[in-house]
This record gives C-alpha cells, structure tokens and sequence, in this order.
C-alpha cells in the first residue's frame, strides 16, 4: 500500500495517534457533514452521538450540503440520519482508539482534533451496461490528549491574574487619597 500524507499538520506525535479509511463506499457530502459534527469532541461523546445517528434518535446538522434537506425538531434547521455514513466513521474511530492505545495515550482524554473528508478515486460499477460511478471517500481522523491542551493555557491564565491586581491597586490608592485630601481643606 502506497504511503499516506496526513493533511493535519502540526501535532506532537507523542500525544497524537492517527488514522485514515481509503476509498470508503460512502459519500463524501454526507462525510463532510458527519465529520463536522463530531469534531473538537471527545472520543466517548463522538461514539455515542455517531450510536444515536445510526439508531435515529440524534440528528446530524446538514450545513453547507443542505438544498432539498427537511427540517428537524429543535433547534437544528436542515438535518439527516445518515447511516452509513456513521458506521464506517464509528469503525475508524474504534481504529483510532486502538492506536492511542497501543501508543500508550490515556483514551479517557482523548478529542478529535481533526477528521477530514475528502473525495477518492471514483471506479466504475462492476458489470453495467450503462456504466456508472461508485460513491468513494477518504477520511483521516487525528486524536489529541486533552491533558496537553490544559496545561498549556494554565501558565498563561495565571501569569495574568497575578499582573492585574497589582496595577489596580497601585492606581487606586492616589486616588482614594486626593477627595480625602479636598475634604481636609
């Protein structure tokens, strides 16, 4: 199998772990929409909002792929249950977590930091007489722990705090002072 060139660029591979389906039978629209919807959510909240698509309790929000779509109760205007599309999209996930899990990640922190619908190589229908093209679909999912991303912004939160009080109160004291002053006169 050929070498895949992961579009995510970026990422520490120590705290990363990586996937990709070539040439899924799905459709890259209803992929686009899927992925949308679960990315920057963890793993577990992912595989359960993928599990309540394929048994038609949750909707997935058709955004941008939404002409001819109906519209959904709640606060979702155009949505779908695309099945399918879910079931291979829940299969790579399940293969992303044996991956962080191999690699040693803590799969209990894990976010989808990225997955990436894109079109592959369209074959044609096997045995037609009006020939036909297959619907094909590459997606490349990348997990990140969520512990790395907390204590980057921590030092930051708190380096801040600490500059602001200080300056307050250097610049309140002058001016409590001058009406107590005014008022002495």
């Amino acid at each position: 199998m050929a070498r895949y060139n992961y579009a995510t660029k970026g990422i520490v591979p120590e705290h990363t772990a990586k996937a990709v389906g070539v040439a899924l039978p799905i459709s890259t629209k209803t992929s686009v929409e899927v992925c949308g919807f679960v990315k920057n959510k963890t793993l577990e909240k992912a595989k359960l909002l993928l599990q309540g698509v394929i048994d038609k309790k949750v909707v997935v929000p058709f955004k941008k792929f939404n002409k001819d779509v109906s519209h959904k109760k709640g606060k979702i205007a155009a949505g779908r249950y695309p099945e399918k599309t879910c079931k291979e999209i829940l299969k790579l996930l399940e293969s992303v977590e044996a991956n962080a899990q191999f690699k040693g990640l803590n799969t209990a922190n894990l976010v989808i930091k990225s997955i990436i619908a894109n079109s592959a190589s369209r074959s044609w229908h096997y045995g037609r007489q009006h020939r036909r093209k297959m619907k094909r679909t590459n997606i490349e999912v990348v997990l990140e722990e969520k512990a790395l991303k907390e204590e980057k912004k921590k030092p930051k939160k708190e380096a801040k705090k600490e500059e602001k009080p200080k300056a307050e109160k250097k610049e309140e004291s002058p001016k409590k002072a001058k009406p107590s002053e005014e008022a002495k006169k």
